[in-house]
């Protein structure tokens, strides 16, 4: 998984907003909702962490270097911690899975803005 390909796809989805908070963590979120977390230090990427459907969160954490996300796996994120642990396709495709997650969750009424801006 080639984490700065991961935060340009990311950065290019939909509506997408990329901040940086808790001093370090690049933030990449769809009307103000959390999708997608990469930890920046010396400006290189270390990790990736972003959500997984329920039922696949014991199948990715049971994986070499994807471990359970910090403060998230209780809402079933996944953490990328060696970017070997997966291709870029299968990366990409849990990303787009992962904002697909988030977006599903907003009001048809924010999700219509996003769609036609």
């Amino acid at each position: 998984m080639d984490f700065n390909l991961a935060r340009d796809f990311c950065s290019r989805l939909p509506g997408a907003v990329v901040e940086t908070k808790w001093g370090s963590d690049l933030v990449f979120s769809v009307g103000k909702k959390m999708f997608a977390v990469s930890w920046l230090r010396d400006d290189v990427l270390r990790n990736f962490s972003f959500k997984v459907e329920d039922q696949r969160f014991l199948e990715f954490t049971d994986r070499p270097h994807i471990v359970p996300a910090p403060y998230m796996a209780r809402a079933k994120w996944i953490q990328v911690v060696d970017a070997m642990a997966m291709s870029d396709a299968e990366a990409l495709e849990l990303l787009q899975a992962s904002y697909n997650l988030i977006f599903s969750r907003l009001t048809k009424k924010l999700q219509r803005e996003i769609t036609h801006e």
